[in-house]
């Protein structure tokens, strides 16, 4: 398995002499608009806001009954 690459793993990495190489920055900014799950965060956000919620509820009353 190891030996499928072992002629290529060696040589020197291409650089174009036709095209300059795009910025890293540049590079990362083609996929900063991808959001494979669209609204995920947006749900995830909400479910740990109910959740803080629901823990901060909690937390009072068992302070409430420790009195």
């Amino acid at each position: 398995m190891s030996d499928n690459y072992a002629d290529i793993i060696n040589l020197p990495h291409h650089v174009s002499k036709r095209h300059r190489q795009m910025p890293l920055a540049e590079r990362a900014a083609q996929f900063a608009p991808f959001a494979a799950l669209e609204g995920y965060a947006a749900a995830v956000s909400s479910t740990a806001q109910r959740v803080r919620l629901q823990v901060e509820e909690q937390e009072k009353q068992q302070a409430g009954w420790d009195c």
